[in-house]
């Protein structure tokens, strides 16, 4: 710990933090009055945080200081989207109609999360239904990049994106299911891994109907950071069963080591889309850190691609479409039914016998690229083809929608796929427009998202962090 970082214990990572409050340097309520007090610094620019638990936090961290370790995570400051219960707050889900919806219990991801000591410090921000690469709503307001307006913060998880890389709190919870945890991570500079499906127990208790059977399979629970490190500290605990997920895949965190070296299958490929040099830049560079470490990395793009991406996304459109239209025209604000209504023109959803052979053709694509990951156990990919995008460019027509969603092809084949997929800051742009860093994505074999964290990590090591780059930009 820096004599900068003991002024200023927000700057730490999470592990640093728990170290520092492990070995009696920190206490847990400093650690959580210096994020607080970061938070009120930062966040009425930000406006990713949108509730305080201010006092609950407090509270908490005064009562984990008088009762011992309780584990990895003891005293860590975090921050909880809106969208998943936690007892006592709203799930408002970017909402204006959910703002009284008032979670019963925790939800698994925030039950594991505090087993492992966090401390919860704010609820972040998400646009309406969570089904958005950019982060504004009606209810909670617009959620702004720490780096500049002149980009996203990206969305879904785009409140806990800013709130992460600005300082508030060492870790910040999201979701994805078809990008929103790597598509904050690559605007914002964070760190992420899109666990595989099962990976994270996840269950809402507020929920009043299960969701569809395509949004159970796509969608799982996560974490942003500033580093590699932090993820492999946390997942651990996150990935702890709860039985009110009857599907949750009870595998430990890290598995036997595979043969080294390790062979990694490097791609470049953005079918048909422009790569950008800045992220054909970003993907060399990862490629030769990983290649330093002692991986195998070899050019050749894996299978079922792009056609797992388009099917896997005009399936989850159809599975919208039937399940949620209702209720997206009932509660959903003007301007979210004007977007879903250009969503299903640009992306035509999949109905009946069509949509069931779409759903059924996911076993193919997954069964391909399991046989590939036994050659290739890790898949270094663009994220996007080009650097993030501006603000509300996914609002700005045919054009700005494909700039935003349909170039994500490999974000949304890995979800309907169910591998694990994390996304790293390789590159700091300078561009006309303002710096922006740019995230490439490793994907994993399936149930490895160790591989995955440790190949984020030997990146890294060659590029460095973000996050102080970027105090140093905001002052």
């Amino acid at each position: 710990m820096t004599g900068t970082d003991a002024d200023e214990p927000w700057r730490l990572s999470a592990a640093e933090t728990a170290e520092a409050i492990r070995t009696g340097r920190l206490t847990a309520r400093a650690a959580t009055e210096a994020a607080l007090a970061r938070m009120e610094a930062v966040n009425p620019r930000l406006n990713a945080v949108v509730e305080s638990l201010a006092e609950a936090a407090r509270a908490r961290a005064d009562a984990l200081d008088a009762g011992g370790v309780t584990g990895p995570l003891h005293g860590v400051p975090v921050t909880v989207k809106v969208n998943v219960d936690q007892k006592g707050c709203a799930t408002t889900n970017g909402v204006t109609a959910y703002a009284e919806l008032i979670a019963p219990d925790d939800a698994p991801v925030v039950a594991n999360l505090l087993k492992a000591g966090a401390v919860p410090i704010g609820r972040t921000n998400t646009p309406e239904y969570s089904f958005r690469a950019d982060t504004d709503n009606p209810l909670h307001g617009r959620t702004h990049n720490p780096w500049g307006d002149h980009v996203s913060p990206g969305g879904s998880s785009g409140g806990a994106g800013a709130a992460v890389m600005a300082g508030i709190g060492a870790l910040a919870h999201g979701n994805d299911i078809g990008g929103s945890l790597r598509f904050p991570a690559a605007a914002n500079g964070a760190v992420t891994v899109k666990p595989g499906l099962g990976r994270v127990p996840a269950y809402n208790p507020s929920q009043k109907a299960e969701r569809g059977m395509l949004a159970q399979s796509m969608s799982v629970q996560g974490l942003l950071a500033r580093s590699a490190a932090d993820l492999a500290l946390a997942m651990p605990g996150l990935i702890a069963p709860d039985p009110r997920d009857p599907f949750h895949v009870p595998l430990p965190w890290a598995a036997p080591p595979l043969d080294a070296p390790l062979r990694v299958a490097f791609t470049k490929d953005c079918f048909g889309f422009a790569l950008h040099p800045e992220v054909s830049a970003a993907l060399d560079t990862a490629a030769e850190a990983l290649a330093a470490a002692g991986y195998a990395v070899e050019e050749i793009t894996p299978p079922a691609m792009p056609e797992a991406a388009r099917v896997g996304y005009r399936a989850l459109m159809g599975e919208t479409k039937a399940l949620l239209s209702e209720e997206f025209a009932r509660n959903g604000s003007p301007a979210f039914r004007a977007l879903f209504e250009e969503y299903f023109r640009q992306y035509p959803p999949y109905e009946g016998a069509e949509l069931l052979a779409a759903m059924a053709e996911r076993s193919a694509f997954a069964r391909a690229w399991s046989v590939f990951q036994e050659t290739y156990p890790l898949a270094l990919t663009p994220f996007l083809a080009h650097p993030f995008f501006a603000p509300d460019r996914d609002l700005e027509g045919a054009e700005g929608m494909t700039e935003a969603l349909g170039s994500a092809l490999w974000s949304f084949a890995m979800n309907f796929l169910g591998l694990p997929a994390g996304n790293v800051p390789a590159r700091l742009a300078e561009l006309p427009q303002g710096p922006q860093p740019i995230g490439v994505q490793i994907v994993g074999r399936r149930w490895r998202e160790d591989l995955v964290v440790d190949a984020m990590a030997a990146i890294e090591a060659r590029v460095g962090p973000m996050a102080p780059r970027l105090w140093a930009r905001m002052g």
